[in-house]
């Protein structure tokens, strides 16, 4: 895998905290109001998203995705200094995935302030917002997202993480089972049978596309997606890549997908 030595990662582990404090970040948090289901103390942490609790649960951070390697070991480094034996809140909206693990937002308390662990991850470029995040509080962990890629932190210092742009096929298919953001500017909006395909480009069979299920089509308007008025847009994409013909992502959740022109 073309990763880099994975070094640029440690510097930014001592300075998680204050990485969340930024401005941009914490406004949005203020809007985002999650509900308390439970307590915890994390005995240990068994990946970069992924702790064991005292009473023997595995919980998963919800709204972040995490890479494997050089990286992932940064980000387990940075979640063990954040929650490691630590008395954590757990926040709603919460789920049992196909595994069994609890999967739920960690808050702690640091400097008399409540901290959202998936956040300061974020702001460390140590992760992903996750395809399926909830979109309630999807703002505030863009914004972390943002404010690292801005500054090139973690992951967003190495070209192997970078975003890929939609008029590169070849190069976006060579990232094919791998986790990556795409973006461009949406050539055209087609439905066939139960699938709307979002085009970037003219050639379906070589060209980066994004299908989502017509009977989803709802729920991305309802978050301000609207996928038949993405035509002549410019957009960011984040999901797996997949290949039938040309590259594509394949939507189901609104987080999925960014309008950034005008931003």
């Amino acid at each position: 895998m073309p990763l880099s030595t994975g070094l640029i990662f440690w510097p930014i582990v001592a300075g998680i905290g204050s990485s969340f404090a930024q401005a941009e970040t914490r406004g949005a948090v203020s809007r985002c109001l999650h509900e308390p289901i439970g307590t915890g103390t994390v005995s240990s942490i068994l990946d970069g998203r992924t702790v064991l609790l005292a009473d023997g649960r595995e919980l998963r951070l919800a709204g972040i995705e995490v890479p494997q390697a050089n990286a992932g070991s940064a980000a387990s480094a940075a979640l063990r200094a954040l929650v490691e034996s630590a008395e954590i809140t757990l926040k709603g909206p919460s789920f049992v995935d196909r595994y069994g693990r609890l999967v739920a937002h960690i808050f702690v308390v640091r400097e008399g302030s409540e901290q959202a662990v998936a956040q300061s991850m974020l702001a460390s470029g140590l992760a992903w917002v996750s395809p399926t995040v909830d979109t309630t509080c999807a703002a505030g962990l863009f914004a972390s997202e943002r404010s690292a890629r801005r500054d090139k932190l973690g992951l967003w210092g190495d070209p192997y993480y970078e975003i890929r742009g939609a008029d590169s096929p070849d190069t976006i298919s060579e990232r094919r089972g791998i986790f990556t953001l795409v973006e461009g500017k949406v050539v055209s909006v087609r439905e066939s049978g139960g699938t709307i395909y979002v085009n970037f480009g003219r050639r379906w069979s070589e060209d980066f596309t994004v299908t989502l299920q017509k009977r989803n089509e709802r729920s991305f308007a309802d978050a301000g997606v609207e996928p038949k008025k993405l035509e002549g847009r410019r957009v960011r994409v984040r999901g797996w890549i997949e290949k039938r013909g040309g590259p594509w992502i394949e939507a189901q959740r609104p987080a999925q997908i960014e309008i950034v022109d005008g931003n």
